[in-house]
């Protein structure tokens, strides 16, 4: 524990714990977006599953470094391209993405089919709950391939890496309650955060092929979109409690 006293190892603490939590929106969007069909106590337990087991696969994979460097290995080409188990990861999960964002977003513009109407209300939550969870584990596995690897090289000592991991998954369980509340309030933000994850997803898919995108780019695009949809949203609410204001004096 020798890197307590250690300033360099306390400022790669704070730069890794702040890398950790910007990879990690893309997880905490993905869940909260999941969990908006549940009743609350189901979304609850299902974002706690699903950080508990991101915060789990972060810290395995940081304990297995050699075994996951070796995913950077080539395992197999394909059309003119050497991929190895981390390129194969993240075009997959990169698919994944994209598929699940591209359906979710045409149930949103169609709304629910008749079998869905016709089910009851516990035996779809229960039904949606197992589903949502298995998918939750599925995506933690890539997000959490790609944070471990690039968290690799930041700082000396592993134990610094896994207070980093600890510290941001704690943050992203934090915020992770008040995105699903502020999607449900504002349905228009669902549409939104779907089109976050396409563009991820295509990023994933895009590295998995070799070809980089400056992950910068990507959060500045977010953030400007974040931005003006805020924007957006408290003209909405202004124009809305103006109405009300006038209805309540006529």
């Amino acid at each position: 524990m020798e890197w307590i006293a250690s300033p360099e190892a306390w400022a790669a603490l704070v730069t890794l714990t702040a890398m950790e939590i910007v990879l990690g929106i893309d997880n905490v969007v993905f869940i909260s977006l999941l969990v908006q069909g549940l009743p609350p106590h189901l979304a609850l337990r299902a974002r706690q599953i699903g950080l508990s087991a991101a915060l789990v696969m972060r810290i395995a994979l940081l304990f297995a470094l050699s075994w996951l460097i070796g995913l950077k290995e080539p395992v197999l080409s394909a059309f003119g391209y050497a991929f190895s188990w981390r390129d194969l990861i993240l075009i997959g999960g990169g698919g994944f993405l994209i598929a699940k964002a591209t359906h979710e977003m045409h149930a949103t513009v169609e709304g629910e089919d008749e079998f869905e109407e016709e089910m009851s209300l516990g035996e779809r939550a229960r039904r949606s709950f197992f589903l949502l969870v298995g998918q939750i584990v599925i995506i933690d596995i890539v997000f959490s391939v790609d944070s471990i690897l690039t968290a690799i090289g930041m700082a000396e000592h592993v134990e610094i890496m896994v207070t980093a991991v600890i510290i941001a998954v704690g943050i992203m369980f934090i915020a992770s309650g008040p995105l699903s509340a502020f999607i449900a309030a504002h349905p228009t933000t669902k549409m939104l955060a779907l089109a976050f994850l396409v563009l991820i997803g295509v990023t994933l898919v895009a590295d998995g092929f070799g070809v980089h995108v400056p992950k910068g780019y990507i959060y500045a695009a977010m953030a400007f979109s974040v931005t003006v949809e805020a924007l957006n949203v408290a003209a909405t609410g202004r124009r809305r409690r103006r109405a009300e204001a006038r209805k309540s004096k006529a």
